[in-house]
């Protein structure tokens, strides 16, 4: 694998749960993603995921250092008629990118979804998101629905 900033990626990465003192790596990695927060915001939402079982908030890391992020959500989908496993953010930490981390946390979510018994794994991406698109797709994603999304608020 490659280097990581000091870091020499030889082991796979540990994927853990999301823990209430990861505030600050998830508030980082969500920024990177282009949804900043604080990390106090960062560690609520860990808090009410955790209140979830059908979600999951897991983290990779090497050496104590968060990595990557990956959150679930495993859902009964009408349309299949049986369970499906949403990946509602990935993102991984620049230095990591290209390291194999986001591959490794894809297939984690793969692993999860099969032993929910989920039908399969889908995510969204933002249009502009070219690279992710390519990673996607190398890792056997292809292309799905169109997404269309209304901000709700004062109009």
């Amino acid at each position: 694998m490659a280097p990581v900033e000091g870091l020499f990626v030889a082991s796979i990465p540990r994927v853990r749960d999301a823990r209430f003192s990861d505030g600050a790596d998830v508030a980082r990695l969500l920024g990177e993603l282009g949804y900043p927060c604080e990390p106090e915001d960062a560690a609520q939402r860990i808090l009410s995921l955790s209140k979830d079982s059908a979600q999951s908030l897991l983290l990779a890391e090497v050496e104590g250092r968060c990595l990557g992020l990956m959150a679930l959500d495993k859902r009964y989908y009408l349309p299949l008629g049986g369970l499906t496993c949403r990946i509602t953010a990935l993102v991984i930490d620049p230095v990591a990118r290209r390291s194999g981390v986001g591959r490794l946390l894809l297939r984690h979510a793969e692993a999860m979804a099969r032993d929910a018994g989920a039908l399969r794994v889908e995510l969204t991406t933002a249009l502009h998101r070219e690279e992710a698109h390519s990673f996607y797709r190398a890792c056997g994603y292809r292309d799905g629905a169109l997404r269309f999304v209304r901000v709700l608020g004062d109009c």
